[in-house]
């Protein structure tokens, strides 16, 4: 069974630094794209960033370019998302995403707060 495990969220000041891990267990990530959405309290889940499988390509929600940069390390069957300069309107629960054939698999999401 496909399994995808966040973690790396926490309390952080407006300005601090978070990294973000997604671990799959059970299969590996390396011929799939892996996404990081967010959901904010009321509102609705979106999209945060995407990496392919080769890590040749990756796009970002335009309010997090040059902030946030996401990688993988398939070694270690890891997606990470370095956040950087953060905002009070990146307070959200962030999860990963990824698909292996027709199932999509979602973690349990970590929880993000930006405050000071």
């Amino acid at each position: 069974q496909v399994q995808l495990v966040e973690s790396g969220g926490g309390l952080v000041q407006p300005g601090g630094s978070l990294r973000l891990s997604c671990a799959a267990s059970g299969s590996t990530f390396s011929d799939s794209p892996v996404l990081w959405f967010r959901q904010a309290p009321g509102k609705e889940r979106e999209f945060v960033a995407v990496i392919t499988s080769n890590a040749g390509h990756t796009n970002y929600l335009d309010s997090v370019k040059g902030r946030f940069t996401i990688s993988r390390d398939n070694a270690k069957n890891t997606v990470y998302l370095q956040m950087n300069g953060l905002k009070p309107e990146d307070t959200a629960v962030y999860y990963c995403n990824s698909k292996w054939g027709s199932l999509s698999v979602w973690g349990q999401g970590t929880r993000v707060t930006v405050s000071s």
